[in-house]
């Protein structure tokens, strides 16, 4: 079996004695959640959509919003948690509330300045790259000895943007050349959440673990060497942000639908889906004019509102296909990008990190899952 490793128990150790509290302390205690047996799950994110226009009647992507929806489960309450992109990945996989300049998607890629602690492990201060005490999905995976990998389209493709075709960021202080696309390269590491963390890209298994998408086809062919936990970020183009395409493609759900036609078979066809899969897709936040929020969701220390002109990112919508979902649901619970990390968690048995831990907060359920 290919070894993941995202964060050393070593590391684990000395990152929780520098938070002053141990790993356990950090998180919220799990709660039973009626989940069928998962033993991979998948997360594709597109980009800047509402619901009306991803699954309305004039839908650009009948794919997602016609063949996948009658193949697995609509989520028609679904929110991001912010604007604009960056806070919205950074809360998938940690259940950090925004800052100003994640807000901004980090022009600079500064690191985060931390003057103190809120609740529900709430960094307060400013800034973009966290300590590494602060802690991810990926950090509580390895924990119990789970695999993670991130798959992200185009990385590396373009010295003069991404010069590494692993785990690529720019150095800390330093401007992102990411923030456009180029013809070649439309990688953008405001859509790679696991480089804002200390906790990750301190550590040579960043390497290992956050690559580009093409390594995903061959990962795929058995379930040994597919990762438990899988987070895909199409390219500027191909997760619908840029319309058109700097490369001369449509862009918009166009290319996302496009997207979705080649990789979505590939994994429903692998192994590691077949038997206990879970695959989600999903939008980072709706269209910026929609800061609506769902699920008591809270701003966080650092920002009046998440969502800048409101509480929330928006309604976007998700669908989510598994051998154990029934074609067909349709779902009107109120779910949210923690409302995401904290299912991954009940499915994996991890503790709750940052806003994933708010009580009254939902794990997909029979809603989703109860008809099988």
């Amino acid at each position: 079996m290919r070894t993941l490793p995202g964060f050393p128990r070593y590391a684990l150790a000395i990152a929780a004695i520098a938070s002053g509290a141990t790993f356990a302390a950090g998180c919220r205690a799990v709660t039973s959640a009626h989940l069928p047996p998962i033993h991979h799950v998948f997360v594709i994110v597109l980009e800047n959509k509402g619901f009306e226009t991803t699954f309305g009647a004039e839908t650009k992507s009948p794919y997602l919003a016609d063949t996948l929806t009658k193949a697995g489960a609509l989520l028609r309450q679904y929110y991001g948690i912010g604007h604009s992109s960056l806070d919205n990945y950074i809360a998938m996989i940690s259940g950090i509330a925004p800052t100003p300049e994640t807000q901004a998607d980090c022009g600079i890629f500064a690191d985060f300045r931390q003057t103190g602690m809120a609740p529900y492990d709430q960094p307060i201060g400013k800034g973009c790259v966290y300590p590494l005490h602060v802690q991810t999905l990926p950090n509580q995976l390895t924990a119990r000895q789970l695999t993670w990998s991130a798959y992200m389209e185009d990385m590396g493709l373009d010295v003069q943007r991404d010069a590494r075709a692993t785990c690529a960021h720019p150095p800390i202080g330093a401007p992102d050349p990411t923030e456009g696309a180029s013809k070649d390269d439309q990688y953008a590491t405001k859509h790679n959440p696991f480089v804002y963390f200390h906790s990750i890209i301190d550590f040579p298994s960043c390497d290992s673990n956050v690559v580009a998408l093409p390594r995903l086809e061959s990962d795929l062919r058995s379930a040994v060497t597919t990762p438990n936990f899988v987070f895909i970020s199409p390219s500027l183009c191909h997760d619908g942000h840029d319309t058109p395409c700097v490369n001369g493609e449509p862009g918009g759900l166009v290319s996302a639908d496009a997207f979705l036609r080649r990789w979505v078979p590939m994994i429903m066809q692998s192994p590691a889906y077949r038997d206990g899969g879970l695959l989600i897709i999903t939008f980072d936040e709706a269209n910026g004019a929609d800061a609506t929020a769902c699920c008591g969701e809270e701003s966080g220390p650092n920002v009046e509102q998440a969502g800048v002109r409101g509480p929330g990112g928006g309604r976007a919508g998700a669908v989510l296909l598994s051998p154990s979902i029934r074609g067909g649901t349709v779902s009107d619970v109120p779910y949210n990008h923690y409302s995401m990390l904290r299912s991954v968690e009940d499915i994996f048995g991890l503790s709750h990190l940052g806003y994933a831990a708010q009580p009254g907060l939902k794990s997909f359920g029979d809603d989703v899952f109860g008809g099988r």
